[in-house]
């Protein structure tokens, strides 16, 4: 299941975090690593940092937008080390983050997104996750380096992949996740049928966050989703 933990480094400011980030993640058996419009990359520097980690900084995928970089997961997590005033749900430790995770594995990968080193993810970012992590640290200096945060997170990938019979789950299986790109297009669906209606009629409301972050909370299967499309299909119908 490892390879199906995705690490996302958004706008990574020096090439040399790209490179160490790869290599920590090498060490723990990761190899699925997306960078979202780097400031520069291809580096030597990033090859040079990586060691022996270079057939992931050769094989990376690089893309110009986070939900790009995540369509196909079944879920998305932010790192950030402050909590928004909309907070998604928030996983305060790496291993229950990653305990969490695994039980969705089977359905899709999992994406650890990352941000810039200097000033982290946007609100706009963090609110295309489905939930948060906050790596615990030392409240007089919780600072993180971007490849030191990478290598924690990989690390308990890696503990919980050894703790854990690696068998596909049952095809039998009641909850399967829907994938962000799902998600996605369930929000656009939502975004048409709220504004059809007049609902959306105070633009500094935020009513489609705290809707995101409802349901990001419920994290509804994708069956779930599909009935919530046929709700405001049916709406939509009786207008």
């Amino acid at each position: 299941m490892l390879e199906r933990i995705r690490i996302v480094l958004v706008q990574t400011y020096h090439p040399g975090n790209i490179g160490a980030s790869a290599r920590a993640m090498k060490t723990m058996g990761l190899s699925d690593l997306v960078l979202v419009a780097p400031r520069q990359f291809p580096d030597p520097e990033a090859t040079r940092l990586a060691a022996g980690a270079v057939d992931l900084i050769e094989g990376c995928r690089v893309v110009d937008s986070l939900d790009e970089a995540v369509a196909d997961c079944v879920q998305v997590i932010g790192a950030s080390a402050r909590l928004r005033s909309l907070p998604l749900p928030c996983y305060h430790a790496p291993d229950a983050m990653l305990e969490a995770a695994w039980q969705r594995l089977p359905d899709g990968p999992v994406a650890v997104v990352f941000g810039r080193e200097r000033s982290g993810l946007t609100n706009d970012e963090i609110g295309h996750c489905t939930h948060q992590l906050n790596i615990p640290a030392n409240p007089d200096y919780g600072v993180l380096n971007l490849s030191q945060a990478v290598q924690i997170v990989a690390y308990e990938a890696f503990r919980q992949a050894s703790h854990t019979a690696v068998a596909e789950a049952p095809a039998s299986r009641d909850t399967v996740y829907p994938t962000l790109d799902q998600l996605e297009h369930f929000h656009a669906h939502l975004h048409r049928a709220l504004d059809s209606a007049g609902f959306l009629n105070q633009p500094h409301a935020k009513t489609e966050a705290h809707l995101r972050a409802l349901f990001a909370r419920a994290e509804p299967s994708r069956k779930e989703l599909s009935i919530l499309r046929g709700v405001l299909n049916a709406l939509e119908r009786h207008d």
